[in-house]
């Protein structure tokens, strides 16, 4: 049976009517922390003169044929209904040649859905939230980053002196001691620790592995432990704090929800691209509303609109916990003064599915 928000909010969107003439497509770069150059495609839909943008973050931060391999002429134009339009594009191949990993087909298909719902609402001159009949509330966010190897706690130390109270996400290592470990944990805003545990990366010592999660789980109480590897040395020291583990890597829709190795799942993760479509993170998003799983959102190193339209889910679905969606200059190496604090304020523009620039 259908979910309840399945069926009373995605036909609110679906029926939108959507003239596209055609797209354009844009690279948008940006130097991360530890100097990474990010690259990510900016899609600009058009139609019946107005423009709707979403954001395509497959690109790795070495892939320099990225914008050689993004869909330059897909059959897109004429009129339709958002619905439809979805329906469309699902049938259409995104990339003229293979991506590298499989995951890239559903973070281009949410660039492309977005900017059609954008552009959708744009047409009709309303606001996203407006027409699901939910109001966003201001919006918890944390900074997600790594600590170098060898770990080293300088760089929270230099965000918490510009921005006292920002609260972080941080990837783990089995490289943290227990003298790093206690060094965050007296910080008091370590909210999430990332094990990155379901990517499929080698283990190369798992003994130091299980010795690391030893020490965060006892020098972070509070923090959820998310993406914990599926090993047996690990799965006896989690016993005891299962309800405070989450999942991100392993859920793209509702029936994910039922196989992560912790289960049933009390903490999800969810990111729209990971989920790669508008009707389907609508459809896990009721699931766990009914279901009572509580949820917070992540980002991918958006550079431009993408972030904005993160932020603004976030702030209608699950505003209150520990969003990974923090404003995109927190990805800089060093971020500037003058960057706002959590929790965000909605600001959602009037129209469209956008949050307001500068914001």
């Amino acid at each position: 049976m259908p979910s309840t928000h399945e069926t009373t909010l995605w036909p609110r969107l679906a029926e939108l009517s959507l003239v596209v003439d055609g797209y354009e497509l844009e690279a948008l770069t940006a130097e991360m922390a530890g100097g990474i150059i990010r690259l990510t495609i900016q899609i600009r839909l058009q139609g019946a003169g107005h423009e709707g943008l979403g954001e395509d973050v497959s690109p790795f931060p070495d892939d320099p044929d990225a914008l050689a391999n993004a869909p330059a002429s897909l059959p897109l134009g004429g009129e339709w209904t958002l619905g439809s339009f979805c329906e469309h594009l699902a049938t259409l191949d995104q990339w003229p040649a293979p991506p590298g990993w499989e995951a890239a087909r559903l973070y281009r298909n949410w660039a492309f859905e977005s900017a059609a719902l954008d552009l959708a609402l744009r047409q009709a001159g309303r606001s996203l939230h407006e027409v699901l009949g939910r109001e966003p509330r201001p919006l918890t966010f944390v900074n997600s980053l790594g600590i170098g190897e060898p770990p080293s706690t300088d760089t929270i130390h230099r965000r918490l002196a510009r921005y006292p109270h920002v609260h972080f996400k941080l990837d783990a290592a089995a490289a943290w001691t227990l003298a790093v470990c206690e060094d965050l944990a007296a910080t008091g805003a370590i909210d999430v620790v990332d094990f990155k545990g379901q990517y499929g990366l080698e283990v190369e010592d798992a003994e130091a592995l299980a010795a690391m999660y030893d020490r965060v789980v006892a020098t972070f109480p509070e923090a959820i432990l998310e993406d914990p590897h599926d090993l047996p040395e690990v799965a006896g020291l989690l016993a005891p704090h299962v309800g405070r583990v989450s999942y991100d890597a392993l859920i793209h829709s509702v029936d994910d929800l039922a196989t992560t190795p912790v289960n049933p799942i009390r903490t999800v993760n969810i990111k729209p691209c990971r989920v790669g479509g508008v009707r389907a993170l609508l459809e896990l998003y009721a699931h766990c509303e009914t279901q009572g799983i509580r949820m917070y959102g992540g980002g991918m190193g958006e550079n431009g609109v993408g972030r904005g339209q993160i932020q603004l889910l976030a702030s209608i679905f699950h505003p209150d916990g520990p969003n990974d969606v923090a404003p995109s200059a927190f990805n800089l190496a060093e971020p500037p003064d003058g960057l706002p604090s959590s929790p965000l304020a909605p600001q959602p523009e009037p129209t469209g599915f956008r949050r307001a620039l500068g914001t």
